[in-house]
């Protein structure tokens, strides 16, 4: 028996952290789409040799199925597809409430998402799943009338779904990182009541399905196994001592003022560190490793760490703890990863990806549960 070959299109497709994910369980990308001039760099770039068909061009030159504006793609000429990914914006609907459901997403990122599956129902090639990803946030997004309106649209189009909040610590990154992720699957072609999330992966390996388990223990991290070797890393990644002034001021004075804002400091020691996010490159204050022991300033994680902290390979200069180099993010069966834009691109696009040691884990249990 021939193993199947599942194939999926990667929506709001960033640095193709979806991308890894599949392609870990064996799926193909029949399409993807992304806006972002340098995104698209970084994509094609590290995907092109084991996806060629995806990067083809038309006699004028341009992309048949590397979309640009999300907007502008037709959804009859996408082709058809098994699982739907996509990492789409948090927008508020405009309509207020007048019909709930697909009527209502108009205007919005996310309906260009239900306007590609709903086009595949009505040609006969309805996908059987949609796997989303987003913010926290969007449990409570404007009153939590965000969240009601995409799970409306969802029931309306034909599918069941799960959705829950997962944080990346409990899957061998070293990261405190929740998002909200929603699975659906088409209820006349999938017959199952529910889909498990996986909550965290247990120190064999396995996956934790229900919540209070993780206090048994999950894949232990420290922050240090991000790290490059200490003498390779440039001194311009030690901040200023203007800056790091700056920061301690700017936290005291938040501090007085009630707030919780300013920088976060962690060691190699550190279990994981906070949430990296896009505004990274700009003075890496919420994560700073602290170099009090070598008599320096803090310094910012580089571009190769920031991407390890999302769970990517990056060879990079090698790794300060050599076995480091095997875990499960960064052995061989994992898709090598190359920063090919710079330093404030390559921090951007990280603090924006998806964790991807997250994506395989629900990967994976998608193709278990429900195909």
């Amino acid at each position: 028996m021939t193993k199947r070959t599942y194939t999926f299109i990667d929506l709001f497709a960033g640095i193709g952290g979806f991308h890894q994910a599949m392609h870990s369980i064996g799926a193909r990308c029949v399409f993807a789409s992304e806006w972002d001039k340098n995104a698209r760099i970084s994509y094609e770039a590290n995907y092109k040799d084991i996806e060629p068909t995806l990067f083809k061009k038309n006699k004028k030159g341009e992309y048949i199925y590397f979309n640009e504006d999300i907007n502008d793609a037709v959804p009859s000429k996408i082709p058809n597809f098994d699982i739907c990914c996509g990492g789409f914006p948090c927008q508020p609907f405009s309509v207020a409430g007048l019909k709930r459901g697909f009527e209502d997403t108009r205007g919005t990122l996310f309906f260009n998402i239900a306007n590609i599956v709903k086009e595949k129902i009505n040609s006969g090639h309805p996908p059987k799943v949609l796997f989303l990803e987003n913010v926290r946030g969007l449990k409570n997004h404007d009153k939590g009338r965000t969240l009601k309106v995409i799970l409306a649209t969802l029931t309306e189009l034909g599918y069941d779904y799960s959705y829950d909040v997962l944080n990346a610590k409990y899957f061998g990154v070293p990261q405190n990182r929740e998002r909200l992720f929603i699975v659906a699957w088409y209820k006349d072609t999938i017959k199952v009541d529910r889909f498990k999330f996986p909550y965290g992966i247990s120190p064999n390996g396995s996956t934790i399905y229900d919540k209070t388990d993780l206090k048994k223990g999950t894949l232990q991290t420290k922050v240090s196994d991000i790290f490059e070797p200490i003498d390779s890393i440039d001194p311009s990644y030690t901040i200023s001592d203007r800056m790091w002034e700056g920061h301690q001021a700017r936290k005291e004075r938040n501090r007085q003022n009630g707030k919780g804002f300013g920088y976060s400091l962690f060691s190699g020691n550190s279990i994981y560190t906070s949430t990296i996010s896009a505004r990274y490159w700009k003075d890496g204050s919420e994560i700073l490793i602290d170099q009090s022991d070598l008599g320096l300033n803090p310094r910012k994680l580089t571009p190769v760490e920031a991407g390890r902290l999302q769970g990517y390979r990056i060879i990079g200069n090698g790794w300060e703890h050599p076995e480091c180099a095997n875990n499960q993010n960064n052995n061989a069966d994992n898709i090598e990863y190359k920063i090919v834009v710079s330093k404030k691109e390559a921090y951007h696009q990280f603090g924006n990806s998806v964790a991807v040691p997250v994506i395989k884990r629900i990967a994976h249990e998608i193709i278990n549960q429900l195909m």
